[in-house]
């Protein structure tokens, strides 16, 4: 029998969420002439842009649970797009980073910008204990999931 009650309402809430910015990521990549590996791997590159921590190709696979086929095909179809480019580290030229190209972050601003700004102004109306249990129940939930 299905468990009833307010926490099972929030986890068929959230389900929902998924499913809809999963579809919203479909939408993005058909419109784009990406696959949607091609979507997560652009949000790997912008997490890791955000962090100012480069990414190399194997550890963008590892984070997108890719082989080194599959990363070396996701990496090429968005270079052909122009949304990424090889770099090789200043350091140590074996090693090469995959750095987004600007166009990349201002096609992923125009489209997901709007919803970005909506969900913004929705948590500018919470508190700092509110906003905390947000954030705490977002993490655990991934922690869970992963």
């Amino acid at each position: 029998m299905e468990k009833q009650g307010p926490a099972m309402e929030i986890v068929h809430l959230l389900r929902a969420v998924v499913v809809d910015l999963g579809l919203l990521n479909a939408e993005f990549a058909a419109r784009n002439g990406m696959h949607p590996t091609d979507v997560r791997a652009l949000i790997c590159l912008m997490d890791a842009l955000r962090a100012d921590t480069p990414l190399t190709a194997g550890l963008l696979g590892t984070r997108l649970g890719l082989n080194s086929a599959g990363t070396t095909a996701v990496i090429d179809r968005l270079e052909r797009l122009g949304h990424v480019h090889r770099v090789r580290d200043g350091h140590d030229r074996r090693r090469v980073h995959i750095e987004l190209d600007e166009r990349a972050i201002a096609l992923g601003t125009a489209f997901f910008g709007p919803l970005i700004d909506r969900t913004v102004d929705l948590l500018t109306g919470y508190d700092e204990r509110e906003l905390a249990a947000v954030r705490g129940f977002l993490e655990g939930v991934r922690t869970a999931a992963g």
